[in-house]
């Protein structure tokens, strides 16, 4: 079905079920162990084999030889294959990488073999045989360096240029130039990159750990050059993701080749220095802001140019993206430029884009209001529009940034804040607060369901969409049972699997809206087939209880569903609504630190983070949602980086070891509000994304109440100790 905004009664508006916070439907599976991922498949066609992954020693290079004698010969192994034995493999649109080095080699740690024995460690055993020759060639490693040859002034068409910006910078009576690095980051999720692949004839099976299946789908029969039919992927549980198993890696692909080879089942997993080096990380950034300001403190022009480094075939971190949409300024110059880098691929990590443009130009409306002598809060609602500033004829379907700042504002105590820097101190500690405002693009995708309603009474919904642990189950169990009234209980939800109605997925915080939307569309579908079946108008039936309503007569589900049952599937789609609306999700993050006078060391005490993203489709599942990401906001601003060896190319930090993130010590209490206003242009849920929109200005928050705190101001992330533990104001 097309959406249209609905004229009449909506069901998901009764909020019987939609809208509680209801305990996650898959709890008791995960919480006992009966959830199985990806490498703990059971229900096998014969008993798996075990593949090792052999990834490269060097960036950049051309393999001359490998020997595989001693491998071969290693107790319990089957085969040891390499892109030879592979045959002909294409490259994907949505992978700059290949997936399979040979004789090329594109970054470190791609693979150049799979070991398969009977067991994991045999494999393991054997892959510490295998010996590669490779010509090391040149590479690119150093960023910073890519960057200064790389000239922002030769135009894209992608630059959002409006009015003259060079002329208006340069007469504003107040002005701000200044440069912010964010460092590259891992996905670093807990669950591995793993699979098990299955050959039937021509038929390929792949459980797996991805997020959207559809594209998984299609990527890896182009890559092995088979029909997308004959591919299926299956991943009912996934153990995080962040947009890093969004797109087909290694794992399946290796799988997937060497299953064909040894005709057995093989399962895969990428030990942990190839998932930082051998799939996708977030790219590291450099970004000069120029904002110029009236006296009064209105915007007059800002200018925003984004660098970020990628192989050849890859794309630019988007981190000006919220720039062009969150603040007005009749001049505007915003670019973005890619400097080619040999290290691995730069993708997509949660909030991409924004979530390091954020970091970036949340500090630069901080400092500028600070020359300003205007409070940030004021100084950012100043600034506020309520329609695209590329696009004044387009406006936005909600935007309520103002709201969610000044309800922060009053709830975290920002009266409470010194405008001079350094002013309060408990003890030992420096205490700061700090202000960012959050905003993400709201997406709607297309995506489908398939309703069923058996004897019993009892709903089925079946989608290919997946749970990267943000709680799909609960939330289209809870779409499914407003839709059709029943009890929660009664909904069962199979999800994860290809050959099932194609979903939006899950990923860029558009798999909660859009999902439940395809649900909702596959739920009317079926309320009409019961109605029709039972002689009931369905515009004047009520479904509640079990039963179907209207007027003086009622009939049970079961009844109407008969012996056979009845089943539904229909899929959401938008139209031109993305062109008639702006839609984003706003929201602010306000943050308290202290900082230790002595030692520089940050300690985060209190947060707080107001969203508005439409309707809250289950408030439990969203603030897990948020609370995750305002972790990960921490870590981005105090500890998280990727150290790169500019000598040969690698991420020095491949281990959890190595690539610190917060621990529970390092996280206070966090405090989420919803300003929960239905947006009825989102979706008949009236619902938006909110998942990433936690994330974005977090790390600026915690950035500007460090220099709240202390005085000294860091561009560069993330704000360790050293920075700037010699400019500490000096305590007696």
């Amino acid at each position: 079905m097309k959406f249209e905004q609905p004229a009449g009664t909506n069901p998901i508006d009764q909020l019987a079920l939609v809208g509680k916070p209801l305990d996650r439907v898959d709890g008791p599976a995960k919480t006992t162990g009966s959830a199985t991922y990806a490498y703990e498949q059971r229900d096998l066609p014969a008993s798996p084999l075990y593949g090792y992954v052999v990834g490269a020693g060097v960036a950049k290079g051309r393999i001359t030889r490998i020997d595989l004698d001693r491998a071969r010969k290693a107790p319990g192994v089957l085969a040891v294959i390499t892109a030879a034995d592979a045959g002909p493999l294409q490259r994907v649109r949505r992978n700059p990488a290949h997936l399979f080095a040979g004789p090329e080699i594109e970054h470190y740690h791609q693979a150049v073999a799979v070991v398969v024995a009977n067991s994991f460690e045999q494999a393991r055993h054997a892959a510490g045989l295998v010996q590669v020759d490779i010509a090391r060639a040149e590479g690119k490693y150093d960023f910073p360096a890519a960057q200064a040859q790389t000239s922002a002034e030769e135009a894209s068409p992608k630059d959002a240029v409006l009015g003259d910006f060079a002329k208006a910078f340069a007469a504003a009576p107040v002005k701000l130039d200044e440069t912010y690095v964010t460092p590259g980051h891992a996905h670093a999720m807990m669950e591995p990159h793993a699979s098990i692949a299955a050959w039937d004839g021509g038929k390929l099976t792949v459980w797996t750990s991805n997020q959207m299946l559809a594209w998984g789908r299609e990527d890896l029969a182009q890559t092995l050059g088979i029909p997308q039919e004959d591919v299926r992927l299956i991943s009912p549980y996934v153990g995080g993701g962040f947009g890093g198993k969004l797109y087909l890696q290694a794992d399946a692909l290796l799988a997937a080749i060497a299953a064909r080879v040894v005709k057995r089942p093989v399962k895969v997993t990428l030990q942990r220095p190839l998932m930082f080096n051998n799939t996708a990380h977030r790219s590291q950034t450099i970004q000069r802001i120029r904002i110029g300001c009236d006296r009064d403190g209105r915007i007059q022009a800002i200018g925003h140019d984004g660098w970020s480094g990628n192989l050849a075939t890859g794309t630019p971190e988007g981190a000006t993206q919220q720039t062009r949409l969150l603040y007005g300024g009749a001049n505007r110059l915003i670019r973005e430029r890619m400097s080619v880098l040999d290290l691995p691929e730069a993708n997509d990590m949660r909030a991409p884009g924004e979530a390091p443009g954020m970091m970036a130009l949340e500090i630069a409306i901080d400092e500028m209001a600070e020359k300003l002598g205007m409070d940030p809060v004021r100084f950012r609602a100043l600034n506020d529009v309520d329609f695209d500033p590329q696009n004044p004829e387009r406006k936005f379907s909600q935007r309520e940034l103002v709201q969610c700042l000044e309800t922060g504002a009053e709830r975290f105590g920002w009266n409470q804040r010194s405008s001079k820097p350094g002013a309060r101190r408990e003890g030992d500690m420096l205490i700061g607060l700090g202000v960012a405002a959050a905003f993400r693009n709201n997406i709607n995708l297309p995506s489908a369901a398939r309703a069923k309603l058996d004897g019993d009474g009892r709903i089925t919904i079946e989608t290919d969409m997946t749970d990267i642990g943000t709680g799909s189950y609960t939330i289209l169990a809870q779409t499914a049972a407003e839709m059709m009234g029943v009890p929660l209980e009664h909904v069962t939800v199979k999800l994860g699997d290809s050959s099932l109605p194609r979903s939006a997925g899950s990923g860029g915080q558009f798999g909660a809206n859009s999902a439940t939307a395809g649900v909702y569309a596959a739920c009317t579908l079926l309320r009409e087939q019961v109605a029709a079946k039972g002689g009931f108008d369905p515009a004047q039936t009520q479904f509640a209880q079990g039963r179907v309503t209207q007027g003086e007569q009622s009939r049970s589900l079961a009844e109407l569903a008969g012996a056979d049952g009845l089943s539904a599937e229909d899929r959401m789609e938008y139209g031109d609504l993305a062109k008639r609306f702006q839609q984003s999700t706003f929201g602010a993050h306000y943050v308290e630190v202290g900082v230790d006078v002595f030692t520089g060391e940050v300690r985060v005490r209190r947060m707080l983070a107001v969203c508005a993203a439409g309707r809250i489709l289950n408030p439990k599942t969203a603030r897990s949602q948020v609370v995750g990401a305002m972790t990960m906001g921490v870590g981005a601003a105090l500890m998280e980086e990727l150290l790169v060896d500019k000598r040969f190319g690698f991420f020095v930090n491949h281990d959890l070891a190595g690539y610190e993130v917060p621990v529970h010590a390092d996280i206070p209490e966090q405090e989420v509000i919803f300003i929960g206003d239905p947006d009825p242009t989102s979706s008949p849920m009236k619902a938006k994304g909110v998942g990433e929109l936690g994330l974005c200005g977090v790390g600026a928050a915690v950035a500007n109440a460090v220099y709240n705190a202390t005085g000294v101001r860091i561009r560069d992330y993330p704000i360790t100790l050293e920075k700037h533990l010699e400019r500490l104001p000096v305590i007696a």
